[in-house]
């Protein structure tokens, strides 16, 4: 079994092991890991807490922590960056947990190999069947329901949708960490922005 999405190349894999009890311990999980190469080498971390809601705070408390552990185990041979963020709400779905918690909501899913001629799949997400993912995807005048092995899926995300936003808000004034005085109005794609 690969790390699922939450690590895809050697490296990242390497780093995770190395990462992820360090993050387990401190009450969060790993969404996921990509070590960047460009001009400048960048380590992005996305990490959770398991019901949801991490806050900036944690996002810099996560930094520090990793940033200490990586000083010692040394894994990255250049100089790196190091960017700890949350998954934001249209987030990477990496683990097959994901695809159960966001059943029902609008998901864009890829593959690694060619599926009946296809890579890409857009649809709701049905929720898991085995080690299979379920997705509604419309077929002409009808909807299909199709499952793919989670194995093939090579990137996966919500699509950012108004109910998806709702279910966000909702989850975060019930976990108590929003307040509603700091926002005037949600803008999505598509509706156009108030200017005061």
């Amino acid at each position: 079994m690969t790390n699922d999405l939450i690590a895809k190349a050697a490296i990242d894999r390497r780093l995770a092991e190395i990462i992820t009890p360090v993050i387990e311990d401190m009450g969060f999980e790993l969404v996921r890991i990509r070590l960047m190469s460009g001009k400048q080498t960048t380590l992005q971390i996305m990490a959770d807490k398991p019901e949801g809601g991490i806050e900036v705070d944690d996002c810099a408390e996560i930094s520090n922590a990793v940033s200490a552990t990586l000083d010692v185990e040394d894994p990255i041979l250049d100089a790196y960056t190091l960017e700890v963020s949350s998954p934001g709400i249209d987030r990477p779905l990496t683990r097959l947990k994901d695809f159960e918690a966001f059943e029902g909501y609008e998901a864009k899913l890829e593959t690694a190999e060619l599926i009946d001629g296809r890579r890409r799949f857009k649809g709701e997400l049905a929720g898991v069947e085995g080690d299979e993912v379920l997705i509604n995807i419309p077929q002409g005048d009808e909807t299909i329901t199709i499952g793919l092995k989670f194995d093939w899926l090579s990137d996966a995300k919500l699509v950012l949708t108004e109910d998806l936003i709702k279910e966000m808000l909702r989850q975060r004034k019930a976990a108590g960490a929003l307040n509603e005085d700091q926002f005037d109005e949600i803008v999505t794609e598509g509706s156009e922005e108030e200017t005061n």
